[in-house]
């Protein structure tokens, strides 16, 4: 049957459903291993926000539909997932299948969701997301956090093969900041200056950092915990420290723009940036170094942490629950989830179309990218520190503005810490 394919931007809705900024990957569906044939002449829809893949999801898309009779409409929007979702429902023409972020499917689970449990996929994935027992979240992928670096750039100036692992604390770090600066590398470190790659990545560890981040959050609002003498938040931002007194760009660290530091990561002027597995997708656009990779956040906490990335699953996929979405459409969903996961062509569409690290351990498929290989060997060695996924929705905003005074040097560390304990005390965490 012929295949509908469309990108869209919906208008911002007036009503906003629940929280998320960052969303995902998704897909189209029919029949596959896992689920039962589905049968021709049903149509679904799913909604795509990660805008990297697009490209190759409408490829799929056609194929699939194609193969399985299906008709797949696919959906891309820059819009906040909530937004976009609170306009489809509000016109009562939600998305078969939506693509959130884990903090949405905790918003979102009770009222729209379909319940997943005892689906094929989920006995293959530690990374579902269950409420009250039930299984709403499918994770599409596992990304994580860290220090990218180029062991090419750093080998060109030291004249050493780099290992990662040697890195565990700010004294290793800055040791090698130093020397690669006496070895010609002016400036050794990139530093992102974007809200969200402060707050909600880089900040974030210091909540989930710790045993329980919940309880953390909780001191710093009843004034318990004094974020300033904290030990962690002062450990992290020692490390931040050294970023941005390395920073190629720190005469004007906020002028400084993403392209241009992963360009200079991908080419060797620099060395060092934080930031994620996904920034992949940033840096293949340029003569990249050969050997890239991530690595822990070195500090001096003495925790471990500094031998573990932060993250996760990240980009869930629910199936609506709705009288909009027929048992047949529901069926066709459900079959295309296990089809991800369970057939080859699926696995492969994850791993080497959209060059994702899978959350399924079925899935064998050998990561391409150097990025997305480290995480891989961190996930496989179980060294990955949970993401928190219940941040309030203006933290990434609110507390990214105080992290880029802070990068500017407008305030000092006590002014953040007491911006950012001013802002805890109306904030509040999300449901989970």
């Amino acid at each position: 049957m012929k295949n509908v394919l469309k990108k869209a931007a919906a208008a911002m809705a007036a009503a906003v459903l629940a929280a998320g900024l960052l969303a995902g990957c998704g897909g189209g569906g029919s029949a596959s291993p896992g689920g039962s044939d589905s049968g021709s002449g049903v149509a679904i829809t799913i909604f795509n926000s990660k805008m990297e893949i697009q490209d190759k999801l409408e490829e799929k898309a056609a194929e699939y539909s194609e193969e399985k009779g299906v008709d797949v409409e696919a959906y891309y929007s820059s819009d906040t997932v909530a937004a976009h979702l609170a306009t489809r429902y509000s016109s009562n023409e939600p998305y078969t299948i939506s693509m959130v972020d884990a903090k949405d499917v905790y918003a979102l689970a009770a009222e729209h969701a379909l319940d997943l449990t005892g689906e094929d996929w989920t006995g293959k994935t530690t990374q579902a997301i269950t409420i009250d027992d039930k299984v709403y979240g499918f994770p599409v992928c596992i990304e994580a956090r860290g220090i990218i670096y180029n062991a090419d750039a750093i080998k060109n100036v030291t004249g050493e093969d780099f290992d990662p692992a040697s890195i565990k604390t700010t004294a290793d770090f800055k040791a090698l900041l130093d020397k690669l600066v006496a070895g010609g590398m002016a400036a050794p470190c990139g530093v992102m200056k974007e809200d969200w790659s402060l707050a909600a990545h880089f900040f974030a560890e210091v909540y989930e950092q710790r045993d329980d981040p919940d309880a953390f959050i909780a001191g710093i609002q009843d004034g318990s915990v004094s974020l300033e003498k904290d030990p962690k938040f002062n450990a992290l931002m020692d490390t931040f420290d050294l970023l941005k007194t390395y920073n190629y760009a720190k005469d004007a660290a906020i002028s400084a723009e993403r392209e241009v530091t992963e360009q200079k990561l991908a080419e060797g002027e620099i060395a060092f940036m934080f930031g994620g597995n996904w920034d992949w997708s940033v840096i293949n656009a340029y003569d990249f170094s050969e050997n890239m990779g991530m690595m822990p956040v070195p500090n001096d906490s003495g925790d471990g942490s500094n031998e573990k990335l932060v993250g996760g699953g990240s980009k869930y996929f629910f199936i609506d629950n709705s009288e909009n979405t027929s048992p047949e459409q529901q069926q066709a969903a459900k079959d295309f989830l296990n089809w991800l996961v369970n057939d080859e062509e699926g696995q492969s569409f994850i791993v080497n179309d959209c060059a994702l690290v899978p959350a399924y351990s079925n899935i064998t498929l050998e990561v391409s990218d150097p990025l997305g290989k480290s995480v891989k060997a961190f996930t496989d060695a179980d060294a990955l520190i949970p993401n928190y996924n219940y941040l309030p929705d203006d933290h990434y905003s609110v507390v990214g503005s105080f992290m880029q005074k802070y990068l500017a040097g407008e305030i000092d560390r006590a002014g953040l810490a007491k911006e950012i304990t001013g802002y805890w005390a109306t904030a509040q965490v999300g449901a989970h």
